[in-house]
């Protein structure tokens, strides 16, 4: 292949000399990847796999390497430290928002957060698109100040049209408006779209754009995407959870019909934490440090929150750290449901001890695939939970989006976190987590009609096991896992 490669080059290039240099120089720029590969690695399958890469075929791994492999976040980090993330736990105390108790019985989650479980706070689950998107268009339509928004995927379609129109109409009543994409979610958006929006006053960006592709201090690093899904209105009210913009999040999509997915509504001190998250993704995306607006902690409920953002510029792996935590503190019931099931060798042994102490652990996941490789790799998963003694469940109706966990009568999380290896330790997620009894409840009712409406995967039915060539895509797929 070298020697194939080294003709072609010859002929593009009829100075011999510059090619050996052109090599040499790839060669240690491949040497240089590796030294980095090295010292900011976190796993040792996914760091060996690149060095041996970039070694043995230096070209073109360095270019694959530049766009996929580059951990280097420092910026980040520093804006993180800059945004006084530490200095939260104090502020909170002051303001006489901190939950204590919340705060110190989870003490892993607040940690990782660098902010604390806050009192005061009105909490509304919202289940589907239909509840979701009437919220938000309404909290949208009664900003007076300021709206932050953040998605994953936004299409330009009907839902994606009347979104646009919603923020127009705001920025035309002279609310500033700010909308951050990812770039790998929205990669077919039209620019006509883009530019009706910033036409009409919206700052609007792209969050890997500004690092642009192969610049060496700061490329696109398409692997490590932006997966948050946030609105906040004036700083006192925010919207998080799994449903990005789009008419499949509403069902209309022949594909895949009816849309399983859960969001959250949050008014009160809980909503600092979604304008820290986004003011960070802002300024890393643009640049620029937005300031001046406008905050509350103002108590409008009883409902105590943590709000979580995770990512790849964490020190530690956060995520990872912070699911396992709450698994292993499991003691009567551990429920997940995750439409894109994989988890890794730490995950998979968290849950099989969980099952071994005798908890109720139930996972559901979606029958119907959008994703194949996922999918295959869900099922290789699930196979090895059940011969464990762990309960799967697969949903029939439709697809199921929705992210989220109940650890017996303490605890629910909903958010953007699959249960795979990309979001615990490649992307930009966010968690919300609950502690009181009201809202634990409600996920719990939630997920009991979802259960119900679901099917319990039974090896010993007949046709429950999988072909040997199905087992063999499926195997085949599981060794994906670290990259899915």
């Amino acid at each position: 292949m070298l020697v194939a490669l080294d003709a072609w080059l010859s002929r593009l290039i009829p100075y011999e000399g510059i090619i050996y240099w052109i090599f040499f120089a790839n060669y240690l720029i491949a040497i240089a990847m590796v030294v980095s590969e090295i010292v900011h690695s976190r796993t040792s399958q996914g760091s060996i796999a690149w060095i041996l890469s970039l070694l043995i075929l230096p070209f073109p791994m360095t270019l694959l390497y530049a766009v996929f492999g580059l951990k280097l976040f420092d910026d980040y980090a520093a804006i993180q430290t800059h945004s006084g993330r530490v200095l939260r736990k104090v502020r909170a105390a002051k303001t006489k928002i901190l939950d204590q108790p919340s705060t110190e019985e989870w003490p892993v989650l607040a940690n990782v957060s660098q902010i604390p479980f806050l009192k005061g706070n009105d909490v509304e689950l919202l289940i589907d698109g239909e509840k979701t998107f009437a919220s938000i268009f309404e909290g949208i339509s009664q900003a007076q100040e300021v709206l932050l928004v953040q998605f994953y995927i936004i299409h330009d379609d009907e839902l994606g049209r009347e979104f646009a129109d919603r923020l127009i109409e705001r920025a035309n009543a002279g609310v500033r408006v700010y909308l951050l994409y990812d770039d790998v979610g929205c990669f077919w958006l039209p620019r006509a779209y883009k530019e009706r929006l910033r036409r009409a006053g919206i700052k609007m960006h792209g969050f890997n754009h500004r690092h642009r592709f192969l610049r060496f201090l700061g490329p696109t690093r398409i692997q490590y995407r932006n997966h948050r899904k946030i609105v906040v209105a004036d700083g006192k009210e925010a919207w998080i959870g799994g449903l990005n913009v789009g008419d499949e999040y509403m069902g209309r999509s022949k594909r895949f019909g009816p849309w399983r997915d859960t969001h959250v509504r949050i008014k009160g001190p809980a909503v600092l934490a979604a304008d820290l998250s986004f003011r960070e993704d802002w300024q890393w995306a643009t640049g620029e440090e937005l300031t001046g607006l406008p905050t509350s902690t103002a108590v409008e409920g009883d409902q105590s929150v943590l709000i979580m953002p995770t990512g790849p510029a964490d020190v530690l792996e956060s995520c990872a750290i912070a699911f396992d935590d709450v698994i292993g503190q499991s003691k009567e019931r551990l429920w997940i449901v995750s439409p894109y099931f994989v988890p890794d060798t730490s995950m998979e042994t968290a849950l099989y001890a969980a099952a071994m102490r005798g908890v109720d652990v139930r996972i559901l996941i979606p029958e119907k695939p959008d994703h194949r490789i996922v999918w295959l790799a869900s099922i290789a998963h699930a196979f090895r939970m059940i011969t464990h003694g762990i309960s799967v469940y697969r949903y029939p109706g439709g697809f199921l989006h929705q992210k989220v966990i109940l650890v017996d009568d303490r605890i629910a999380g909903v958010g953007t976190v699959n249960f795979d290896n990309r979001s615990f330790r490649i992307n930009f997620e966010i968690t919300l987590w609950f502690t009181h009894e009201r809202m634990v409840e409600d996920v719990e009712k939630m997920l009991r009609k979802d259960f119900a409406a679901a099917k319990k995967v039974d090896l010993d039915k007949r046709g429950a096991r999988p072909n040997p060539f199905m087992r063999f895509l499926t195997e085949a797929a599981r060794l994906f896992s670290p990259i899915l």
